[in-house]
């Protein structure tokens, strides 16, 4: 896979990490059921929903860092060791900084 393809499929993840983080903000903003016992519900999927925004960030700030070593033409070298990071490692997860010695 070139630079370019992963580049392209960084940029469509990103895509769909950045609509799921606004959905998700969109239903944290949504107010509480008025019947008391139905809120206990909503205050759980209130904490699932943002455990799962902060993830999605979290993953988006992957993302676009990998693009911007992908622009700088340091994608695919180890930000520890200085070495290259196997094309398979980079294929299974693209946002790797590090090769595999030094991620373990």
């Amino acid at each position: 896979m070139t630079t370019d393809e992963i580049a392209a499929e960084l940029r469509a993840r990103l895509a769909v990490v950045q609509a799921e983080i606004a959905r998700l903000e969109q239903a944290t903003i949504q107010p509480l059921s008025p019947n008391f016992a139905d809120q206990v519900g909503d205050l759980e999927e209130l904490a699932t929903n943002e455990g799962l925004e902060t993830a999605h960030i979290h993953e988006a700030e992957q993302i676009i860092a990998a693009l911007a070593r992908i622009a700088a033409g340091d994608y695919g070298t180890c930000s520890h060791c200085g070495g290259d990071i196997a094309p398979a490692r980079l294929a299974a997860l693209p946002t790797a900084t590090r090769c595999i010695a030094c991620a373990a």
